[in-house]
């Protein structure tokens, strides 16, 4: 098992100060050896004590912190820095001079790329990770959407589980498979730490694709302020190309759902900002392309809409431009029983007026701030 278990170290002295105030030396080395997966005859091995020794100080542990199992106990060690992921494998010989060994220098850790813009996936060195069942992939999406804060136990309850929470505390399981899955073995980081206020990812050690979503929209905002359209084409086609289909696909919890909303909002934004642009750049077949397939998503966005309807009649497609009013006015009608908006039916006026003036581009929303994304 690649992992190795230090009772010394300056690092897991600090962390795990409040266990090592409350349990002894030898039920310490039991439980770093609990963490790094030994069983109890092993255990006894390595200690040079009785089985039932071991057992005694197991009890004894669960006890003094609290913890429901075995399984707890591993998550403790981990926790409490007593066992870190991926320093080296056990050595086995006699006595407990084993139970520590060197660590190794850390090295640059490879960096983990976790996408949310679509199903939840990670990879790691282009190797898809297996991130288990859709509980345990929204506690770590709720990690990724963080940006860096520490969420406690109780946060990340209210945010994968709502009012619904699990019968016991599976918070910590479940961090302790991701941290196992995440890891690559050959370094002594871990992707998610525990700090004084709760879990958070460790800075610089995964690439999440919402965070280069921000980063992207600021750029468009001042490439739109700087009055560039094609830098503004550009970045939202770098964007757009970040979305895999929904955000957040079938992930289970309130802050999901809150998410998943959210980031729907923000690629239809986008969309409309280039496609807006791309129509002043008279870049007309790309723009109706990508307002069909938005419309056909979102049948009842009557701003979309009206958009197709203006591109198809600079396009000279006026019959179709008037089949797309058509088609929204029925879906209102039929699905929320409202008649078009004010701004839907004026743009069909137009049309069948022929009035070019009235049909010209806009600017696009908050062209001036940049704040329309």
């Amino acid at each position: 098992m690649p992992t190795t278990l230090t009772t010394d170290r300056p690092r897991a002295t600090t962390l795990f100060r409040p266990a090592a105030t409350v349990l002894g030396h030898q039920e310490r080395q039991v439980l770093s050896a609990i963490g790094c997966g030994l069983r109890d005859d092993e255990i006894a091995a390595e200690l040079a004590v009785p089985e039932d020794t071991v057992a005694e100080h197991l009890a004894r542990i669960l006890v003094k912190l609290g913890l429901r199992d075995r399984a707890a106990a591993i998550v403790h060690a981990f926790d409490c820095g007593l066992v870190v992921p991926g320093r080296g494998p056990r050595t086995r010989s006699a006595g407990p001079a084993s139970l520590t060994v060197a660590a190794r220098a850390p090295g640059p850790s490879p960096k983990v790329r976790i996408s949310l813009l679509g199903p939840v996936r990670a990879w790691r060195d282009g190797r898809l990770i297996d991130l288990g069942h859709l509980r345990q992939q929204a506690v770590l999406a709720a990690l990724a959407l963080g940006a860096g804060r520490s969420l406690s136990q109780q946060q990340l309850l209210d945010d994968v589980w709502g009012m619904e929470p699990p019968v016991t505390n599976v918070v910590p399981v479940y961090v302790y498979r991701l941290r196992k899955a995440l890891h690559d073995g050959a370094g002594p980081r871990t992707v998610i730490e525990r700090g004084l206020r709760g879990y958070q990812l460790v800075p610089g050690a995964v690439d999440v694709d919402v965070a280069h979503l921000r980063e992207l929209v600021t750029g468009i905002g001042k490439a739109t302020r700087a009055g560039e359209p094609l830098e503004v084409v550009r970045l939202c086609v770098q964007a757009l190309k970040l979305f895999h289909g929904e955000p957040l696909a079938g992930l289970p919890g309130p802050l999901a759902e809150l998410e998943r909303l959210r980031l729907t909002e923000r690629r239809i934004a986008i969309v409309r900002r280039k496609v807006e642009w791309q129509l002043r750049l008279g870049q007309d077949a790309e723009a109706i392309d990508e307002l069909f397939a938005l419309t056909a998503a979102h049948p009842l966005d009557e701003p979309l809409a009206a958009m197709l309807m203006r591109a198809l009649y600079r396009d000279g497609r006026q019959a179709e431009a008037l089949e797309v009013f058509e088609r929204a006015r029925r879906r209102l009608a039929d699905d929320l029983g409202v008649p078009p908006s004010t701004m839907l039916r004026r743009a069909h006026q137009m049309i069948l007026r022929g009035d070019e003036a009235g049909l010209g581009l806009t600017p696009p929303a908050g062209a001036g701030s940049g704040t329309g994304l």
